[in-house]
């Protein structure tokens, strides 16, 4: 038999059965209509500022065991390894949709915060920057703020492809890509690059801008990096059609 001591011991409570009947209807709609769990204070992840963690890291070891979920999952009924990368692709489009919101509210904050407090309540309102409107300064954001904000550094390189027939081929170079580091891949699957889930957030990121592209990840390993990953963007040619007008009209 239990035995507990109180200072200011209180009577059990009722049984639900002594319980009025509008009492257990409450406690059971209650419990019944919401199916996640709230703590304590009454807030979620959601009632946080999207400020709050801009310079928290991710543990790498939580990052690890989610991605190679999500790799298993992708990982199910497929035929092949391009079917497998094109899942990996669909899992990181959204993400990367949602990633230049976040990215353009938090450098119109940061810019608002170094105007200063002394200015007028009219000019204290912010405007979001505007989403660029050529191929360069898209590809400049991705390849430093977006990679800054996903893995805590620039890429390591963008390059235009020089031969003449695909000039609408740009490369982003990732030596060391995070999302490789704790995948192992099997010998018969040696073409396989997990990357191509961070291809598709690049090509969520295009086409939230406008640019209509397609996005892969290839390897391309060297002496030095052996985990060495091209991404290839692929624009449209509404894409590089634009370009031109923009371009004779000087914007």
């Amino acid at each position: 038999m239990l035995s507990i001591s109180a200072s200011n011991p209180q009577p059990p409570p009722p049984p639900d059965s002594e319980k009025p009947s509008s009492q257990r209807l409450s406690t059971v709609s209650q419990s019944t209509t919401t199916g996640l769990r709230v703590p304590s204070n009454r807030k979620t992840i959601y009632d946080r500022h999207l400020n709050r963690s801009r310079t928290a890291e991710l543990s790498r070891a939580s990052f690890a065991f989610l991605f190679a979920e999500m790799v298993t999952y992708a990982q199910r009924r497929v035929t092949g390894i391009q079917d497998l990368e094109r899942r990996l692709n669909e899992q990181g489009y959204p993400l990367g949709l949602r990633l230049l919101d976040l990215l353009f509210y938090r450098n119109s904050s940061s810019s608002s915060g170094t105007s200063g407090l002394t200015t007028s309540s009219s000019s204290t309102s912010s405007t979001p920057p505007n989403r660029p409107l050529r191929l360069l300064p898209l590809l400049h954001m991705i390849h430093g703020p977006l990679w800054r904000l996903l893995f805590q550094r620039a890429a390591d390189a963008l390059e235009h492809s020089v031969s003449p027939d695909t000039p609408n081929e740009y490369m982003i170079t990732d030596n060391d890509p995070l999302v490789n580091t704790f995948i192992s891949v099997p010998r018969e699957m040696s073409m396989l690059n997990c990357a191509a889930f961070v291809a598709g957030i690049i090509e969520g990121v295009c086409d939230g801008c406008g640019f209509e592209a397609k996005v892969s990840a290839h390897n391309q390993p060297s002496e030095l990096w052996p985990a060495r990953t091209v991404f290839l963007l692929r624009f449209g040619d509404s894409v590089m059609e634009r370009e031109k007008v923009l371009e004779r009209a000087g914007v």
